[in-house]
């Protein structure tokens, strides 16, 4: 049988070697390996370090991608896959050589359309270790399963993905329309068939997170953003935890403007404001693995950080999708598919 790796990589110079270095490693004792990397045109000497790989490596084949989104790469290295099995690696994390392995089994064990590990991020310096930290702790993340090491079972939404490849043929791959969020969406199409979407505890990898705050930023600005594009298409949030950042930014935003004529609501703002904050830093204490003041402040500031972006970022797009009617980008469901549009496959739930 043969496993078909995909990975998306534009611009990843610091990591590409190292991510194929796991990749080529990983154990592959009762399946062949194919390795399909969606290249988005690297400026930064990503290409060459592909091109060296390859000379060594038959395993490893580079399919363009011009447009540079995450999902028309994944399609195009799908659609040319050999493998029974797809499994998605990104550049940005570091892999347990059996993670391979180990999300093969649970797809076959578990008989679901869609298999994953938890989202656990890790840090090398102070400032990511502490985007680290905040990006695991139930306070950053809603208190998602999908941060649970110790969680094996259903789950809204998955980290990566494994799927056998003729349900992602099926499932017509990932939405083109979307520069962000296809994999919470794909999971959504996925559940609202009656599929299943399975996460086990014993596929072990480490996100590496943004270094920066402003990196932090932008990613959980354009999460959020690309959020009510999906809502959009299917009328409703997958999860009212989605909803949280933008309500409170919102609240506050209101509270603040008929503050200015209304005393008593300046202090109801003020009061909301204080217990965000005061939540925000007993977050940070249980959440650092060290205490020292710039530890902690860090990880606040992350708090903060992934908060109001996603609320600024969902809040925008409602406007966008919602309010203005505006198109995310022009549609490709058919690129999986080729011509003809096959209808989404409905899956009967588990009693």
């Amino acid at each position: 049988m043969i496993v078909s790796i995909v990975s998306p990589c534009c611009d990843e110079f610091k990591h590409i070697d190292s991510f194929l270095r796991a990749v080529t490693q990983q154990q592959t004792t009762d399946f062949d390996l194919e390795i399909l990397i969606a290249e988005g045109g690297s400026k930064d000497g990503t290409a060459e370090v592909l091109a060296a790989w390859r000379a060594k490596e038959s395993r490893i084949t580079v399919v363009p991608n011009p447009s540079r989104i995450v999902s028309t790469g994944l399609n195009a290295a799908i659609r040319i896959a050999r493998g029974e099995i797809i499994v998605r690696m990104d550049a940005h994390t570091e892999y347990a050589e059996d993670y391979v392995a180990q999300c093969v089994r649970a797809l076959k064990q578990s008989g679901a359309t869609c298999v994953g590990g938890p989202w656990l991020a890790k840090g090398s310096s102070l400032r990511q270790a502490a985007i680290a930290a905040a990006f695991n702790s139930p306070f950053g993340c809603g208190g998602a399963k999908s941060r649970r090491t110790d969680y094996t079972g259903p789950i809204d939404t998955v980290y990566l993905g494994t799927w056998w490849r003729r349900d992602l043929i099926a499932f017509r791959g990932f939405d083109e329309s979307l520069v962000r969020d296809q994999d919470d969406e794909l999971c959504l199409r996925i559940t609202r068939s009656g599929g299943t979407i399975w996460q086990s505890a014993a596929i072990r990898s480490f996100y590496l997170p943004r270094g920066t705050f402003s990196g932090l930023w932008r990613q959980f600005y354009e999460y959020g953003y690309w959020k009510a594009a999906v809502i959009k298409k299917y009328g409703a949030p997958s999860s009212i935890r989605q909803l949280v950042p933008t309500i409170f930014i919102a609240l506050l935003a209101m509270l603040t403007i008929v503050g200015l004529f209304v005393p008593s609501l300046r202090l109801t703002g003020l009061a909301l404001l204080t217990v965000y904050v005061g939540a925000a830093i007993f977050g940070a204490l249980v959440a650092s693995e060290s205490h020292r003041p710039a530890s902690l402040f860090f990880v606040l500031l992350s708090f903060i950080c992934m908060h109001s972006a996603y609320g600024t970022g969902f809040g925008h797009g409602v406007l966008d999708f919602l309010m203005f009617g505006r198109r995310p980008r022009p549609d490709s469901w058919t690129v999986l598919a080729g011509s003809e549009t096959p209808k989404t496959p409905r899956f009967r739930r588990k009693s």
